[in-house]
């Protein structure tokens, strides 16, 4: 897909990997600037080293080649990834969890201190 589209060809270092890697979790971690993709992207690095990305993008590198990259080869990848989930579903089984599975919500719930005088954790509105 990348040979298809030329898209390594304005690159300078950074792949179409990275930027691919970089949009999802723009999209996975609701960034809203430049800034907090980079910002998000350099706290787990070490965690991103697993999946071939040597280091975090940085805002010019990033607006650069989301300016120049061709878009089409994202929209080709997204096609053939919905055909493959597409026929994963068709066969014989149905998918099923061999144990129960459970949900955990691990949301805040904010307590009057008046109230509740052991909710110490949280002093702000």
């Amino acid at each position: 897909m990348v040979t298809k589209h030329n898209s390594e060809r304005y690159s300078k270092g950074f792949s179409s990997w990275d930027q691919f890697v970089s949009m999802l979790f723009c999209q996975l971690a609701q960034a809203k600037s430049l800034r907090e993709i980079c910002s998000g992207l350099s706290c787990c690095m070490g965690k991103l080293r697993h999946i071939g990305m040597t280091e975090a993008p940085k805002k010019s590198t990033l607006s650069y080649v989301n300016g120049v990259r061709p878009w089409e080869m994202y929209e080709e990848l997204f096609y053939e990834t919905l055909a493959f989930c597409k026929n994963a579903g068709v066969g014989k089984h149905k998918f099923r969890f061999k144990n129960k599975l459970l949900s955990l919500d691990s949301t805040t719930i904010s307590l009057c201190l008046s109230l509740f005088p052991w909710a110490k954790f949280q002093t702000g509105p």
